[in-house]
């Protein structure tokens, strides 16, 4: 099975991806993680990503597929893709190395959640800088308002949970994603639009039936 998870940040793609992974036997590619590895590992596309980001500038697409294509091969046809193709240009040089190996994308899993339900969740976040536990300030707040439930001080919010950031990260990811899901469904890939606004667990159920139907 390989198949591409999309949605917002925010949508709980870290969560269904690991259930996925687990229940399918399935390899978790996430590029954000192949990349740290790659750099750390001092291989030849590892040096030359790290060459444009210290230079503050962004990896070109072509280093990414790379990276992605290398990974994809170790994982024989069994994986998920996290965080890729993130652009059009990814898509459509990810969809023509596939070609070249004579394998496609089996399906787009697509979480759906609305952007107010999104900035709700990612705005009212709160994380301790010490332990790394994560709250919420509506639906998992801390025992005592703004301190860390393992006493270790007090909680912050990430710059990346800002309302005018998280509104600018979701504005991107529309663009980019609307552009990627078009050029799947237009080669007729199949595309599972899943609502992820509900509990996670029904969520997980809905991800199950439709996979379980492709694999019959």
């Amino acid at each position: 099975m390989r198949l591409i998870l999309c949605g917002p940040p925010g949508a709980g793609k870290g969560t269904q991806c690991k259930r996925i992974v687990d229940k399918y036997a399935l390899t978790h590619l996430s590029s954000g993680d192949i990349l740290r590895a790659e750099r750390a590992g001092g291989t030849e596309l590892g040096r030359k990503a790290q060459s444009y980001m210290d230079s503050g500038g962004l990896v070109p697409d072509d280093v990414i597929i790379g990276m992605m294509i290398g990974a994809i091969q170790k994982a024989a046809g069994r994986y998920v893709l996290d965080g890729f193709p993130r652009t059009l240009p990814q898509a459509e040089g990810l969809d023509k190395a596939l070609q070249e190996a004579g394998e496609k994308v089996d399906a787009i899993l697509n979480l759906l959640v609305d952007d107010p339900v999104i900035e709700n969740r990612l705005t009212g976040r709160r994380s301790c800088p010490q332990c790394g536990r994560v709250y919420h300030i509506e639906n998992l707040p801390p025992k005592v308002e703004g301190q860390c439930d393992q006493g270790c001080g007090r909680l912050v919010q990430r710059d990346d949970d800002k309302p005018d950031v998280v509104r600018n990260r979701l504005k991107t990811y529309h663009e980019q994603t609307e552009a990627v899901v078009g050029f799947y469904k237009a080669k007729g890939r199949s595309i599972i639009n899943v609502d992820a606004d509900r509990d996670i667990d029904e969520v997980t159920s809905a991800i199950f039936d439709e996979l379980d139907a492709i694999k019959r």
